[in-house]
């Protein structure tokens, strides 16, 4: 897309086959509002549009052609932001890039400190969001490499090592300070010492928040930093100006207060807890580090010659054949084909019991060899292996924000201004009614409000807990899209459950097979046809007989919905079901339909095996249940939870699927769009529903629900439709979601709760509401402790998360 005029913006669309597809667009963006102009062009791929709004129209534009089942291509990111300092610093580099042409949404999470962002590329790119950033004094980390990887985790620690050693220097400086503002205030150059040792405790630890709230004001924006900087700074200068000119307040007859320990205590107490916080913030992306680690940097690749090469993981390419010994974690995923071991997986699936591997096995990166020693050859590399696409959904999850966190958003960006006014008010109401000291304890009372209002402890309620909770989910195999998912999981009252693959293995075997006569040339053939077969049932017959040797097969024919036929030294054979011998009117003995009719009512699938004259055997094919599946779902029924069953199996199948695992609402033969409206009419009952499935019939259904979890086993389209996944397809983990929620959503609450109560507490008491009552006022130095404080406890209570235990 490009940008013809200022007033004019190029959309490029995909999907739009026809000039009616194009008038379809076309209609939909002349009812946008402030569109003054458009077209849509079919050869070209492309819309254009005017508006006296162009990035406003932009996203609603784009928004309403994916509405219409078209696509509008644009790249999604996920960037470190650096030099933010607080909540209200999310939401001001939050609202620059929304405003930059060519984004479509832009999330800024100070708890993570980074910025997802979701822009046409042909519009802007990353580097034009850096300049924009590091204009009102943030930048963004735009290069994604694992060079820049490492040097931006340089870049934090020695940012912390930093941070640290202000920190220390402002309260060695800061000690004297107090010391003498309590104890020698009356010696001879007492202000002039404190002045002396004041000045660098401001101007060069705590500098940065001057820095950073004069770039905030040359943008018209406030944020923690300005209320750091007007404090301290009006402290510092009433202080200076009394050192100067005593006389100014004795010729009126006051004392020349000086406030030096409190500007002084005030920085190095945010100081302080700025650097906690740092800490425990750094403890909360645990998850991320966690799995970050399990990749190993280096990996032995076997050279064609045979030669063992130590080689780092980068230079892995698809095809190579790698060697893991004892002990080691597995870089990229792919397929065993030399040796075999048990490998930990359980840092992917949740599950602590490692699994057997053998040849042909499948091996995922970041799981960790035991024993044994094999060689694989890679086939999936980068950020294409499982553990690299956990590690992108974990961050993507971390990044978003819940609904409850958009209300605290809103709340935090117009916290600093809101705050900036009662200082003022604050003061006016000391001169007008605080007689002969009002000048005085205006001062010391404005400063005292904009010291202990606290932006940070708000901003970081949700994220924080959002974070360790998709991070804690992660460590137990259980994967979160977003931070809705997690915050609507706790209301879910009705689960809706698909049989084949979610209740039960979803992996067919052979029950039995009930020969006419039997003998090893009929099974040989059996066995022959069924090796040309791709229908999965053909699979399980062939894995049951798992016999030597074979016949040979001519015109091998498979008819859908029926069967396959072929033919073996000019005798036609046929596997298939009933409908399929009938239509070649082949004579089953009766023995042959007894067992069909037994077999039928213990809900097997039945396969019939024939020449061409009779029935030569009849097979039963079982689905097994999952040994987790009855458990599970008796927690659900425990919580008070509905349980429903959709498939698309039989009658008779699902009554005795239903039966076995004590799920009483079943609903047989359903098709996708069936499912879809069946949670949709729970949904108009008021629930909160959940549909768990694997399969892309089920992709409606998990669309339409509140909460979509799909089965790590199931089908790719299924986990992309899903909000939740469960790696290893344990329906337990369910409960263990649920649970989870409900831990996360109360920390979040206990969060806000004291985030707000301090403040409204804080906030009056600073401004001096209990003087007239009982005389009491707050000192900036106690604030300043206190603010730092709220927003360390608001990490750690989140930090809590960690050791929750979800079953």
């Amino acid at each position: 897309m490009n940008i013809v005029k200022e007033s004019q913006i190029i959309i490029p669309l995909e999907g739009m086959d026809s000039e009616h597809c194009a008038m379809i667009i076309d209609k939909a963006l002349a009812k946008i509002e402030g569109i003054t102009s458009h077209k849509v062009e079919l050869n070209n791929n492309r819309a254009l549009i005017e508006a006296t709004d162009l990035q406003d129209a932009l996203v609603h534009s784009v928004e309403i052609i994916r509405q219409l089942g078209y696509e509008v291509p644009t790249v999604k990111g996920i960037f470190p932001v650096l030099n933010m300092s607080c909540a209200s610093c999310a939401s001001s580099a939050q609202n620059i890039l929304e405003i930059q042409p060519g984004i479509i949404k832009a999330s800024v999470n100070y708890a993570n400190t980074n910025a997802m962002v979701e822009y046409i590329p042909t519009v802007t790119n990353p580097q034009k969001l850096k300049s924009a950033l590091q204009s009102i004094g943030y930048d963004l980390m735009v290069d994604e490499s694992d060079e820049a990887k490492d040097q931006l985790q340089d870049i934090q620690q020695q940012r912390f090592k930093l941070l640290q050693k202000k920190t220390i220097a402002a309260i060695v400086l800061s000690i004297p300070v107090v010391i003498i503002g309590m104890f020698f205030m009356n010696t001879n150059y007492a202000n002039y010492i404190m002045w002396l040792l004041s000045t660098p405790v401001l101007f060069i630890f705590g500098r940065q928040f001057f820095i950073n709230a004069w770039k905030q004001i040359k943008h018209g924006s406030t944020n923690m930093d300005s209320l750091v900087a007007m404090s301290t700074g009006t402290a510092y200068l009433f202080s200076v100006f009394n050192t100067l000119n005593p006389d100014y307040w004795h010729s009126r007859g006051h004392h020349a207060h000086v406030y030096f320990e409190a500007a002084t205590v005030v920085i190095a107490f945010i100081l302080l807890g700025k650097w906690l916080e740092e800490r425990a913030k750094g403890n909360s992306s645990f998850a991320i580090k966690k799995l970050m680690g399990l990749q190993p940097k280096t990996v032995t690749v076997i050279m064609e010659s045979g030669l063992h090469v130590e080689t780092k993981i980068s230079n892995v390419s698809i095809g190579n054949t790698l060697l893991v010994k004892p002990g080691e974690k597995i870089a990229v995923d792919g397929i065993i084909t030399k040796g075999s071991s048990f490998v930990d997986e359980s840092m992917i699936s949740g599950e602590p019991i490692p699994v057997e591997k053998k040849l042909d096995d499948v091996v995922f990166a970041g799981t960790i060899n035991q024993k044994g020693s094999f060689e694989f050859i890679a086939n999936k590399v980068g950020g294409d292996t499982v553990l690299s696409q956990i590690i992108n959904m974990v961050q993507q999850a971390q990044g978003s924000k819940a609904p409850v966190q958009k209300l605290v958003d809103k709340i935090a960006s117009i916290f600093v201004p809101i705050v900036i006014g009662i200082a003022i008010i604050t003061l006016l109401a000391w001169l007008t009614f605080g007689g002969e000291n009002g000048l005085t304890q205006g001062m010391l009372s404005m400063i005292t409000v904009l010291v202990i209002a606290c932006p940070c402890a708000l901003g970081l309620a949700t994220p924080t807990a959002i974070m360790v909770g998709v991070g804690k989910g992660a460590e137990n195999g259980i994967l979160i899209k977003d931070a809705e998912s997690l915050e609507l999981a706790k209301r879910i009252n009705a689960v809706i459950l698909d049989k084949t693959g979610t209740i039960t293995e979803g992996k067919p075997d052979v029950a039995e097979i009930y020969w006419l006569n039997e003998n090893k040339n009929d099974a040989t053939i059996l066995q022959s046809i069924e090796k040309q077969s791709e229908h999965p049932l053909a699979e399980a017959i062939v894995r049951y007989l798992n016999l030597e040797g074979s016949s040979e097969i001519r015109n091998f024919e498979s008819i859908t919905g029926l069967g396959v036929k072929a033919q073996i030294n000019d005798n036609w054979f046929y596997v298939g079901n009933s409908a399929f011998l009938d239509k070649y009117k082949i004579l089953i003995d009766p023995s042959l339909l007894t067992k069909n009719e037994l077999w039928l009512e213990q809900a097997k699938t039945v396969i019939w095996f024939a020449d061409a004259s009779q029935a030569l055997a009849i097979i039963a094919i079982s689905d097994k249940i999952k040994a987790s599946s009855v458990v599970a779902i008796k927690q659900l029924r425990s919580a008070g939870i509905e349980v429903y069953m959709l498939t698309g199996d039989s009658q008779n199948s699902a009554a005795s699927i239903a039966k076995q695992t004590g799920i009483t609402n079943f609903k047989s033969e359903m098709l996708p769009a069936d499912k879809a409206n069946f949670v949709k009419k729970l949904q108009q009952k008021e629930k909160i529903v959940a549909m768990v499935g694997d399969g892309i019939n089920d992709s409606q259904a998990l669309a339409q629900a509140d909460v979509s979890i799909a089965m790590g086993k199931g089908s790719d389209i299924a986990m992309d439709v899903a909000k939740m996944t469960l790696i290893s397809s344990d329906l337990t983990k369910v409960m263990e979601a649920i649970q989870l929620s409900k831990i996360t959503v109360a920390v979040i609450r206990q969060n806000l709760f004291w985030a707000f109560v301090y403040n409204i507490i804080g906030i009056p008491l600073a401004a001096g509401i209990l003087y007239p009552i009982n005389g009491f006022l707050l000192n900036p130095m106690i604030a300043g402790a206190a603010m730092a404080l709220s927003s360390v406890s608001v990490v750690t209570n989140s930090l809590r998360l960690k050791n929750a235990k979800l079953k």
